[in-house]
């Protein structure tokens, strides 16, 4: 890959903690494997770190905007400050411009961050966290869990931005583990 990014966004559940479908509970938060050390890289070098998330929850009515926020503060107490927070609550079928894959959060939260979209990286689990970064000219990583499609994971072999791990994804943008 070319250069360091100048800022590293991360997809929140399944990529940063455990994915506990629609949650509501700051306490079954749990951190991925590698997700302290790899986010510990990035600031390391002095590079912001942020989050973009889709939280379709909301739009289905299983939790609303406080318990999103209280379960985002709980992941910030277990790995640390996040320099921007992105979140979309809205459904699959609204058409908004924000819910991954569609590119908002990432040209947001890069403008946030006065970043240019094109030194962002985004790393996530599925093809909408790469579809979102493709779509608003960032560069991705795929760090696959059992959520990650097969045809996914051959894609992002192919593409060379394809990682085991969370530390395997920095490493492959340039920081050092």
């Amino acid at each position: 890959m070319s250069a360091r990014p100048r800022a590293v966004l991360f997809d929140r559940d399944g990529t940063l903690v455990v994915d506990v479908p629609y949650n509501g509970d700051p306490d079954a938060v749990r951190p991925m494997p590698a997700a302290a050390a790899a986010l510990a890289c990035v600031r390391a070098a002095g590079v912001p770190v942020g989050v973009v998330s889709n939280q379709s929850g909301i739009a289905r009515g299983l939790l609303d905007a406080g318990q999103v926020s209280a379960v985002n503060t709980r992941v910030e107490e277990l790995l640390g400050p996040f320099a921007v927070w992105r979140w979309c609550p809205h459904g699959a079928g609204d058409g908004c411009a924000c819910r991954k894959p569609a590119p908002g959060m990432v040209l947001d939260a890069a403008a946030a961050l006065g970043v240019p979209p094109g030194e962002v990286a985004l790393i996530g689990d599925i093809a909408a966290d790469v579809g979102a970064a493709d779509a608003a000219g960032a560069r991705a990583v795929l760090v696959p869990t059992a959520a990650t499609r097969r045809e996914e994971v051959e894609d992002a072999r192919t593409r060379g931005r394809l990682a085991d791990d969370l530390l395997g994804a920095v490493e492959l943008l340039g920081f050092s583990a």
